[in-house]
């Protein structure tokens, strides 16, 4: 069971801030497809992953990293600074 937390439009197109996600994927990118598959607002969130910045246990990573001992992940747009 891994927690899988949206952040800004992430959390308005699935409209939950975050969930308990019990997963076979071995990676992130595995994980996007399996909640596109749940339901169309998952496929609209994860429409263009190529807009969404993902974090594991915190930290920035790759879509294709694995998710391996891995207890959150997290889906946001990326940021701006100023």
């Amino acid at each position: 069971m891994i927690d899988v937390l949206y952040f800004a439009w992430v959390r308005e197109r699935i409209g939950l801030p975050r969930e308990k996600v019990e997963t076979q994927a071995k990676t992130v990118a595995d994980l996007v497809e399996e909640l596109k598959a749940r339901e169309p607002r998952y496929e609209a969130a994860f429409a263009d992953i190529s807009a969404l910045r993902v974090a594991l246990d915190q930290d920035l990573a790759e879509f294709d990293a694995p998710l391996e001992g891995v207890r959150e992940v997290a889906f946001f747009p990326p940021m701006t600074g100023g």
